[in-house]
């Protein structure tokens, strides 16, 4: 689809107009917003002296377990509003996977701006007004599956709920709808084409053109987007965005595996975890995230906890936007360390979805002997006994230490309509997505 009037700034024009934004937001949220007035006094800086795009690192960072401690100190939404209650409309909240929810309330207008930013999303990923989207998942406190689906209404497009049923009916709707696109997550792509494979529904024939997949790394893994590619026989998007952030970014038609922020509404930045200054451009780093326009609950410099690698080079599909090469790639507290060894869970992943026969997976690490043990459960289509050890030869030899992997019995391990749970730290109750 063709670039936007804003696709094509200059970096010059895109800085000048984000400092515009950004101090517009100050202005508008300072000095109502209590927990910003208070983060900006106790670093004694003065709203007002943020004047340019500059200043931005001027300001403090915003980190999620602040915001927790907020709304159990001020419960139950906390103090980073910048208006009275009674004016905020929509609620929606974190899924909680690795801690207590967060809970966030929009006004009307910064819902608005949401919804626009999704039709952004759309236009990028060459969606077509008119065009059919099927939604399976039930419509929970989480953002996305509300606003991408308020938002496809208002681009036009029809849209088809998926709540309230199993997988495979999932299917059968999709296919007597003839839906063109699909929104869900990467597991629960893969979830739905298992389902098809065990009903002999024929999923590469079906009207499906493409797949909107977020809310976990996958989409821009290789291979698990091209085991979700095999399956469906339709293109994979990426995008990502975050209950308190917002819809951020997606992919472009023209290069895959890379994800253009939305940069006239979000400010992104990528620093080293450990001492928060800027990493080189190309270089693995923390997302930090300002939005712009979501001015009655906004966040400045959020620490997202997301690993991203901001690529230089200039995108073929002509947009200036910055682009984030392999998508969120892991999370920063997800990392395993084993023996010397550090690895990202999306590491495992990627190894483990280059094997056609593995339908589900569970890693666990344990740490309760004298050393850390990483085992991981599969199953599988097949020889079982013998798919796991060209795994684990596979994990010996590209991560560089042992795992043991194990087969289990088909349909032993969990599925998942939302975000996967697939690692497992110790007990049940440490738990990673």
């Amino acid at each position: 689809m063709p670039a936007g009037p804003w696709d094509n700034l200059t970096r010059e024009e895109m800085v000048c107009y984000q400092g515009d934004r950004l101090i517009a937001l100050l202005r508008e949220a300072l000095p109502r917003n209590g927990f910003y007035a208070r983060k900006f006094a106790a670093v004694n800086l003065d709203p007002m002296a943020v004047r340019s795009y500059a200043d931005l690192r001027r300001l403090p960072f915003t980190t999620k377990t602040e915001l927790l401690a907020d709304q159990a100190e001020h419960p139950p939404y906390g103090t980073a509003l910048t208006y009275p209650v009674e004016r905020y409309r929509r609620f929606c909240q974190t899924s909680g996977t690795s801690g207590r929810p967060l809970r966030w309330l929009d006004t009307t207008e910064s819902w608005t701006w949401m919804l626009d930013n999704w039709a952004a999303i759309y236009r990028i990923a060459g969606v077509q007004s008119g065009e059919r989207l099927f939604f399976p998942f039930s419509f929970g406190p989480f953002l996305g599956f509300w606003t991408a689906f308020d938002a496809a209404s208002r681009y036009g497009c029809l849209c088809l709920p998926g709540g309230g049923m199993s997988s495979t009916a999932r299917l059968r709707f999709l296919a007597e709808n003839e839906a063109d696109v699909v929104l869900c997550t990467p597991t629960y792509a893969l979830r739905l084409a298992e389902a098809a494979l065990e009903k002999g529904i024929d999923l590469p024939a079906s009207s499906v053109r493409a797949l909107i997949l977020a809310g976990e790394p996958g989409g821009s893994i290789p291979a698990t987007r091209g085991r979700i590619e095999a399956a469906w026989g339709a293109r994979v998007f990426d995008h990502t965005g975050m209950t308190e952030i917002g819809p951020m970014a997606v992919e472009c038609v023209a290069n895959p595996g890379g994800l253009h922020v939305l940069e006239t509404e979000f400010v992104i930045e990528a620093i080293n975890p450990t001492t928060g200054e800027p990493v080189p451009p190309g270089a693995e780093g923390e997302l930090v995230v300002t939005n712009l326009g979501r001015l009655g609950s906004p966040l400045l410099r959020y620490r997202t906890g997301d690993l991203v690698c901001v690529d230089p080079a200039p995108c073929p599909c002509g947009r200036t936007w910055a682009r984030l090469l392999g998508g969120v790639r892991g999370r920063v507290d997800d990392m395993i360390v084993l023996r010397g060894n550090n690895v990202h869970p999306s590491a495992i992943q990627t190894i483990l979805h280059r094997f056609a026969e593995v339908a589900e997976y569970r890693v666990e690490v344990d740490r309760a002997g004298a050393l850390p043990v990483l085992r991981i459960d599969v199953e599988t289509h097949g020889d079982g006994a013998v798919v796991a050890v060209r795994i684990a030869q596979a994990v010996r030899d590209e991560l560089l230490f042992r795992a043991e992997v194990r087969a289990v019995a088909p349909g032993s391990l969990p599925r998942f309509e939302h975000k996967a749970q697939r690692v497992v730290r110790n007990s049940a109750s440490e738990r990673r997505t």
